[in-house]
């Protein structure tokens, strides 16, 4: 379960506890900006097991504990009020029994009729919950036909909810009005990764059956997702720009490399080559050239990735420690005096290749590395090695870091502390 989630669920548990404790007669929680489906889903259940566990308690006077109560006639009768909330009426209308349910959908159409672009956006992201309910797929029904218009489906592609956002893009896509370059300006815009595969799929499509369109391409590359950055290196050769496709072989992001180097070998070109010269020039050398290198690279190139251990920059000395990981061409004896690197980064690289290729290391040599006098980042690596190896001396480090500024770190001394045995 996402924290997301967890958080709203336990507002609406809140809110349930604070309203049948009769503080607050009449109250209708507020949901949370984020998770406010959650929120009014777990208030609902919340206040009926309240309700069953105080049996024979009074709530006169309270419409939303009426919305929510054990009985149906209670609830049946708690819609006829004169403005029963909206997000309890929501529910109701995937109640188990036919009145409570018939009530409620007469009840949220005439809203529906008064505000439709209000109520549709207010109560989308509980409709789309409440559709998973045996009695909800009138709620999935209702809301295509109510986001007829482009504008409430944009307003909708923005929301922080992200089933709601899903479910306009579909919707949006099914509309069949956005052209390529629109599709990939969506994609490249988009922070959810399987929202921006939506975009991202339809903008190829549109290029296949009307022709590459260049902006569109140019939108793909500068993308935030990987993934939508990705289909515009491919999308490179059919546009006939297939030459463009060594500039991304340094991408962040290892899946845009390896397109871009599919891209380089079907445009007759050699990656390994084009790595190669980046990562013998220490002018223009970088971490991800360094990566890149790496993935397409052998075993017999690990003397160069060594030579990249000397590099004055932490992020280039660091992808040559993974670079060797990747190639199996480390040891213990290379690795070992890496662990002092000023670099976290390092540090942390150096601890993954030793937890992976490294026996047990002198206890006192990583005693000595979790010393209050040493960086963090050296602490954190070293402690993690000692840990993996168990033993008194891992208790006795764990102890020592008990008080360290460190949250992560500190955290994990404490858990060591707590389940030593």
């Amino acid at each position: 379960m996402s924290a997301r989630r967890e958080r709203a669920m336990r507002a609406g548990r809140e809110s349930a506890a604070r309203l049948m404790d009769g503080g607050h007669p009449g109250h209708t929680p507020v949901p949370l900006p984020e998770g406010a489906a959650e929120t009014w889903i777990t208030f609902d259940q919340a206040v009926r097991d309240i309700h069953r566990f105080r049996y024979g308690t009074s709530y006169i006077g309270q419409d939303v504990v009426a919305l929510c109560h054990p009985d149906g006639y209670v609830r049946e009768g708690a819609l006829r009020s004169p403005e029963p909330a909206l997000e309890l009426v929501a529910i109701r209308c995937t109640d188990w029994v036919p009145a409570v349910r018939k009530q409620a959908r007469r009840v949220l159409h005439a809203v529906l009729d008064a505000d439709p672009a209000g109520t549709v956006l207010r109560l989308t992201p509980l409709l789309l919950r409440l559709g998973r309910r045996e009695h909800g797929a009138w709620a999935l029904e209702l809301l295509p036909a109510a986001l007829r218009g482009d504008r409430l489906r944009a307003e909708l592609r923005e929301s922080a909810d992200l089933p709601t956002r899903r479910f306009a893009a579909r919707l949006s896509l099914e509309s069949g009005d956005f052209g390529a370059r629109e599709l990939a300006r969506l994609a490249s815009a988009e922070l959810d990764p399987p929202t921006a595969r939506m975009w991202a799929d339809a903008a190829l499509a549109a290029m296949a059956a009307d022709g590459p369109d260049d902006q569109a391409v140019d939108f793909l590359l500068g993308a935030h997702i990987p993934m939508v950055r990705a289909t515009g290196v491919t999308a490179l050769r059919r546009a006939g720009r297939a030459a463009e496709a060594g500039e991304h072989l340094t991408d962040r992001s290892g899946l845009v490399r390896a397109c871009a180097r599919w891209a380089v070998r079907q445009d007759g070109g050699d990656p390994y080559a084009s790595y190669r010269e980046l990562v013998t020039d220490p002018a223009r050398v970088t971490p991800y050239a360094v990566s890149g290198f790496a993935e397409c690279a052998r075993r017999e190139d690990g003397p160069l990735l060594r030579a990249l251990l000397g590099h004055p920059g932490g992020p280039v000395r660091a992808a040559a420690v993974a670079g060797l990981r990747l190639l199996d061409a480390d040891d213990e004896q290379l690795l070992r005096p890496l662990l002092d690197d000023p670099s976290p980064a390092v540090a942390r690289e150096v601890c993954r290749s030793l937890r992976a290729t490294a026996g047990p290391l002198p206890a006192d040599w990583l005693t000595a590395r979790v010393a209050p006098d040493r960086p963090t980042h050296t602490r954190r690596a070293a402690f993690h090695l000692l840990r993996d190896q168990g033993g008194t001396a891992a208790l006795r480090a764990a102890v020592t870091l008990l008080d360290v500024r460190d949250p992560g770190l500190r955290l994990l001394a404490e858990d060591t502390v707590r389940t030593w045995n």
